[in-house]
């Protein structure tokens, strides 16, 4: 599937316009602050509903406006460019609604199937440099993307860990809470197993993809990720015995200390930790090679390709790493690119890509 065209309203600085984008290519070519990475947003809050930089749904309208909308029509690369789905997403009255072909959809993991998106930004170097929490929400879309099950009992589990966190808070009455916690805890062992088991397979495949990867790019061999799991144990009632067994201290914190919202995910180098003593570089590259292997993954496992967003991600290489970088590109249906107007993005393009300008928000051929 592809983006036909983007139309938004008060989106951001963009310019309220529908842009035709019906390229395989698409280059946005413009000075930063312009509105090339707002268009990318655009194109991503259409396919999930959200921010890739993790903006709050109330901050992305336009300064001085609380409404907007971004909406997007899609054609089917399969079938010759036949079909034709619209998809609206507007947020109004401090509320967010989601339309596909005019019908309002209550959930929106239905967007998953419609245009998947992989995007390549600065801030993807949190999934190597930052917290625990970045490199699991990485994953957990990774499996997402592919595995629906795995994200509803990822919603599942996140439910009942809301409502034990809130038991372990309040502190009812003592005997209260052990009758709540013994209810809860064979459920969240459940689903939290579930989680785990996926994630064991995940971190074993994307490492078989991820590691020859990053040594074909950088030379630098027997790269892997490690999945860690909080829980030791791979039963759902020896994981239950096991928060019988911390369950004073869960009381004493007010929080789960235990569970997948607490699994670490470790890049490795030949068993040891390799992300803590990366350079800069080396970091950047584990970052743009993590959306590489996640779209390769995706289209492994559908069948499919993905829409490619990246975001600057040629702006800091030399003529080298971008040569290398091009040729390890993964297979999709359609890419757009951003670049400052000194780049050379005149060498990478195609006789049928769509090259935009940028300027205050407004896009110009």
């Amino acid at each position: 599937m592809l983006f036909e065209s983007l139309r938004t309203a008060s989106f951001r600085n963009l310019a309220d316009a529908e842009v035709y984008t019906g390229g395989k290519d698409v280059f946005l070519v413009g000075e930063n602050g312009q509105g090339k990475t707002n268009f990318l947003e655009a194109l991503y809050f259409s396919s999930y509903a959200s921010s890739f930089r993790g903006v709050k749904d109330g901050e992305l309208a336009r300064t001085g406006e609380k409404d907007y909308s971004a909406a997007v029509k899609i054609k089917d690369a399969d079938e010759g460019f036949v079909s034709h789905d619209q998809v609206l997403v507007k947020y109004e009255g401090g509320k967010k609604t989601v339309h596909i072909d005019g019908k309002r959809v209550e959930d929106r993991k239905e967007l998953l199937s419609v245009v998947p998106c992989i995007v390549f930004c600065h801030e993807d170097m949190e999934f190597v440099a930052g917290s625990p929490e970045r490199r699991r929400w990485f994953f957990d879309q990774s499996l997402s993307l592919y595995d629906p099950v795995y994200l509803d009992d990822l919603r599942r589990y996140r439910r009942v860990l809301k409502t034990r966190n809130a038991v372990l808070r309040d502190h009812p009455a003592p005997g209260a809470a052990a009758e709540l916690l013994d209810v809860l805890d064979p459920q969240i062992a459940s689903y939290g197993l579930k989680l785990m088991e996926k994630r064991i397979d995940a971190a074993r495949l994307f490492s078989a993809l991820f590691g020859p990867l990053y040594e074909d790019v950088s030379g630098i061999g027997e790269i892997a990720v490690r999945y860690a799991p909080s829980w030791k144990k791979d039963t759902q009632e020896g994981i239950a015995g096991f928060l019988l067994e911390r369950r004073e201290l869960d009381m004493a914190a007010g929080v789960s200390l235990s569970g997948p919202h607490r699994d670490r995910y470790i890049f490795t180098r030949s068993g040891a930790e390799f992300a803590g003593k990366a350079s800069t570089g080396q970091r950047r590259l584990l970052a743009l090679l993590l959306r590489v292997a996640q779209a390769r993954r995706f289209s492994e496992m559908t069948g499919k390709n993905p829409v490619l967003l990246l975001d600057d991600v040629l702006l800091e290489m030399d003529g080298e790493k971008r040569r290398k970088f091009l040729s390890i590109m993964p297979a999709y249906d359609q890419a757009f690119y951003t670049f400052l107007p000194e780049e050379p993005y005149e060498r990478y393009r195609k006789s049928d890509t769509l090259v935009y300008y940028m300027k205050a928000g407004g896009v110009s051929s």
